[in-house]
């Protein structure tokens, strides 16, 4: 990954639930970067060396994806609950001298994020969101336009082992379809970036694994996220809240609404770009998030 991440070292954190690869450089603050399905810590590659000129930036594989482990679930899938995927990223960075660091996080990341803000509100100084609403509110107001657009919302928390069957047959088909379908073709990818995101999600384990995340975000999650809504615990540090034009966030949901009903200090924008904005639109993405986080 060295081409990608120049001046970047490859390193591993065995947490309580998982090992963890995450690769570092830079000096100054700590930038904890989260990627999203399908892909791997690779999805920064266009950002993560010019912010380590300014922050000390630690881009992590999430657990089940990329070359982090891929524990066994449980019947709650409770190992990918985004408390257990927090916890991860609260103590890789404890294992690195940081009690206290910003954090950005697109897609599954962002909801990693969302969690890491609540649960451990001591830890996370400022946080950044890309193309996400919160997950109880999407599925709350699903409706047909959505259910059409995200689709695999639905089909990977099918009962195991149907999704993990049908995607097996043909994974680097279904990874391509799946990375064209949201709002901006291919194109963009860097395509050493992307044999990055074929060699690691079609392994068995690793298809196994993001299906167990979706099916925690329809059950374990959502308990959670109602016992926090209950209590009247919202994220209180200031959250940035990105997310693309072309994208299904913003035709179907109101970010910047949505986050305000679950946080206190909320800003963002509309950006030029379907999902996948930090590879999209990568200088954009760079002011944004020197503005916020510098």
């Amino acid at each position: 990954m060295s081409e990608l991440f120049p001046g970047f070292i490859a390193q591993r954190a065995v947490t309580s639930g998982a090992e963890i690869h995450f690769e570092m450089a830079g000096n100054g603050p700590p930038l904890l970067l989260l990627h999203g399905f399908p892909q791997t810590h690779a999805m920064w590659h266009k950002v993560a060396p010019s912010l380590a000129e300014s922050f000390t930036v630690v881009c992590a594989d999430l657990r089940g994806y990329g070359d982090s482990s891929k524990p066994a679930s449980d019947a709650n899938h409770t190992p990918y609950s985004k408390r257990a995927m927090a916890l991860d990223m609260v103590e890789v960075m404890d294992s690195l001298g940081y009690d206290r660091f910003a954090v950005a996080g697109h897609d599954r990341g962002a909801r990693v994020t969302h969690r890491l803000c609540v649960d451990h509100p001591h830890a996370v100084s400022r946080a950044a969101l890309l193309d996400i609403s919160p997950t109880r509110l999407m599925y709350a107001q699903t409706d047909f336009e959505f259910a059409k657009l995200y689709y695999h919302w639905f089909f990977l928390i099918q009962p195991f082992d149907m999704p993990e069957r049908l995607i097996g047959a043909d994974p680097a088909y279904y990874l391509r379809r799946k990375t064209g379908s949201w709002g901006s073709g291919n194109a963009f990818f860097d395509p050493r970036a992307f044999a990055e995101y074929e060699r690691c999600y079609c392994k068995p384990e690793t298809i196994h694994a993001t299906c167990e995340d979706y099916r925690a975000a329809a059950s374990i999650d959502l308990a959670h996220d109602d016992i926090d809504v209950a209590a009247g615990r919202k994220v209180s540090c200031p959250l940035l809240v990105l997310w693309g034009e072309k994208g299904v966030v913003h035709k179907c949901f109101d970010p910047i609404g949505d986050w305000g009903s679950v946080a206190t200090d909320v800003r963002g924008r509309t950006m030029p770009t379907g999902h996948y904005i930090a590879e999209e639109a990568p200088e954009e993405t760079l002011r944004e998030f020197r503005a916020f986080f510098g």
